[in-house]
């Protein structure tokens, strides 16, 4: 009976192992999917791209669940780095809950909260080597394709990527939209590549694949033509080769593959108009994507001084930074382009202490591994350490790398950059078992519980967020192949609005179709008008900081002989958009709807003078304003042009 009784518990629990297996692979699999399809998928900067990533991420946390009960004994394993990543998690749920602009605060929680549970899953269930390897490889491989797509589009001058326009000529971004975020994402794996390339144990074959993926990703990175990513990946290789030329093994490979990559630097930069164009450009000012960015960072830093503890806000600074505009600035910066004062302006010194105390808590770990993962100058071309050597070489390096590139751009708030940089974190994290023991944590009855919960609240919470965005993000999909400003638009727009009534982007878009109805002359202009208010002072509500909205609001009063109500609208679009040409211009209408040609004309004059291109409100109002006002200075007869429409 004892027998059969043995025989049936070795049973289950080989049976529980398997299915413990098969969850470990699901995991590696979904993180895999993740890993190749945000890169190819522009980044997954696109809402849709972007769930698509979160509905992966919620099936890497179920598997996640499922083996926690699966084996008797669990362990995680709790590094230094996990209280700072937990801490930020914490801090952005309390961030959102205090946020000015609900909807915009809520879709970066749900973007750290991935990065968040995908850096806990990868260092507690890929902890293997050969998964580190599989990770490694199928990362590498996919560079490489990218930046020969990347080659492909500089050589030939194509201006698409997939079905989409990328407004960079001569350039290659590869499955990227910008240029800096190929840049971004290619760096971090350029030094990975060559050292597994140089250190790393493998056939002969292999090491020629990756070094052919190793010079192709540097080409890829050239044909970038990003002065940071050339920057960021020029410090990394220097390090790279300067860790190896100390070492003996290593030592002459490395000075040979040294010498062929500046020897094709030498040939090639040289010949290229374009690379010493963008080299002489490096401090260029007033060149957009150059000096341009510079001068988005004393805005920031103004912005942060409101709120120099906690920040104006998740993701707040593309509608905050608008009250501080330079002149010089017209666009729509959406990030600092550079991570550190974005995380600044957002975070505040509270956020930036504990995202800066997660690197240090990393880089004290890679320390800490060296030794471990290096052996000695007789051993490193052992096969016992090589490749964890290569890792932990290689991905360090790269993520250094990104580090220098992030002073003057915002490759961390791409997902698929941000993801893969997540994701090397956790794995570096995970070598510090090679070091020591201390930090695995035997989970009893109450730790499975406890990480049950935090585990199924993600997954109801991000659960409920993907049902939302992909209803949402359907309905939008079709507004914006109806006809533009029609009733079926607007049918779309209103049944996306449903699903997610918090996206003052939305009820904006709502408000302006009404006000472009009405504009049309209907016979129930009136009650369009009063339509579009509506749903302008719910985008308004939604978020106060969008000038847009006002000036629209203020439009629809003026159209509908509400003159003394109007100028409050305007003043209020004016104060958060004091050097806006397209709030000024529209302004500028605001007077010649009273016919104030006087007041009119200024306005016109300076929103010329910030944009001279493509400003067609001002230049077509001027010059009506200007042939009323020399009517009424010389009392001719009036020259009848009716108004654009704007």
């Amino acid at each position: 009976m004892t027998s059969r009784r043995g025989f049936a518990y070795l049973g289950r629990l080989m049976n529980r192992e398997r299915a413990d297996l098969w969850c470990e692979r699901g995991i590696l699999g979904l993180v895999l999917a993740i890993l190749v399809f945000g890169p190819l998928a522009i980044g997954a900067t696109e809402p849709l791209e972007f769930l698509v990533l979160q509905g992966l991420t919620l099936g890497v946390m179920l598997l996640w669940a499922v083996r926690l009960w699966l084996k008797e004994r669990p362990q995680f394993f709790w590094p230094p780095i996990c209280w700072a990543a937990a801490a930020f998690a914490i801090c952005a749920i309390g961030r959102y809950l205090t946020s000015d602009i609900e909807y915009v605060a809520r879709q970066e929680l749900i973007r750290v909260l991935v990065y968040a549970f995908l850096f806990f899953a990868v260092l507690n269930n890929l902890h293997r080597q050969e998964t580190t390897q599989i990770i490694g490889y199928t990362v590498i491989f996919l560079a490489m394709g990218i930046a020969l797509y990347a080659v492909y589009q500089f050589l030939s001058g194509s201006d698409r990527v997939w079905r989409f326009f990328k407004p960079y000529p001569h350039r290659g971004s590869g499955t990227f939209i910008s240029p800096n975020n190929l840049a971004g994402f290619l760096e971090m794996l350029a030094p990975l590549a060559l050292a597994y390339t140089l250190t790393g144990r493998g056939k002969h074959v292999t090491k020629v694949l990756l070094g052919y993926a190793s010079l192709v990703i540097l080409a890829g990175i050239a044909v970038t033509l990003s002065r940071g990513g050339w920057v960021a990946t020029g410090v990394a290789l220097l390090l790279f080769f300067g860790v190896l030329i100390f070492h003996r093994t290593y030592r002459l490979p490395s000075i040979l593959v040294l010498a062929i990559l500046v020897g094709i630097g030498l040939y090639f930069v040289p010949r290229s108009l374009l690379f010493a164009t963008r080299a002489r450009d490096a401090v260029a000012d007033g060149k957009e994507g150059g000096n341009m960015r510079y001068a988005l960072w004393g805005p920031a830093i103004r912005l942060w001084e409101e709120n120099p503890c906690w920040g104006v806000g998740p993701a707040h600074f593309d509608f905050r930074f608008r009250a501080f505009r330079p002149e010089a600035v017209q666009m729509r910066p959406e990030r600092v382009h550079n991570d550190y004062l974005n995380t600044l302006t957002d975070w505040g010194l509270v956020g930036t202490a504990i995202v800066a105390a997660a690197w240090v808590c990393l880089g004290f770990g890679v320390v800490k591994t060296w030794k471990f993962v290096r052996g000695t100058p007789s051993e490193l071309g052992g096969k016992k350490s090589s490749n964890k050597f290569a890792f932990v070489l290689g991905a360090s390096l790269g993520l250094v790398a990104l580090l220098c590139h992030s002073f003057v751009d915002f490759n961390m708030h791409v997902p698929a950059n941000a993801i893969l940089a997540v994701v090397l974190m956790a794995l570096l994290s995970g070598h510090l078992r090679f070091a020591t023991e201390r930090y695995w944590l035997r989970a009893g009855a109450v730790g499975k519980t406890l990480a049950s919960a935090v585990l199924a609240a993600g997954l109801v919470y991000l659960g409920r967020q993907e049902w939302r965005g992909a209803f949402e993000t359907l309905w939008r999909r079709r507004a914006a192949k109806a006809p533009h400003f029609s009733p079926a638009q607007i049918d779309c727009l209103k049944k996306a609005f449903a699903f997610e009534p918090q996206n003052h982007e939305t009820a904006f878009a709502i408000g302006e179709a009404y006000r472009v109805e009405s504009r049309e002359g209907d016979a129930n202009y009136l009650e369009l008008a009063n339509q579009a208010m509506d749903w302008l002072g719910r985008s308004i509500q939604l978020n106060h900081w969008n000038d847009s909205s006002y000036l629209l609001y203020g439009w629809c009063l003026d159209w509908v002989g509400r003159h003394a109500d109007s100028p409050a609208y305007f003043e209020r679009a004016a104060q958060l958009d004091p050097n806006g040409y397209f709030t000024i211009a529209n302004i500028g209408v605001h007077y010649v709807d009273l016919e104030d040609y006087a007041a009119a004309k200024p306005c016109f004059e300076r929103s010329i003078r910030l944009q001279w291109k493509d400003n067609i409100i001002a230049e077509s109002y001027l010059q009506i304003v200007n042939r009323k006002l020399l009517e009424a200075a010389t009392n001719g007869p009036a020259l009848q042009i009716d108004p654009p429409a704007h």
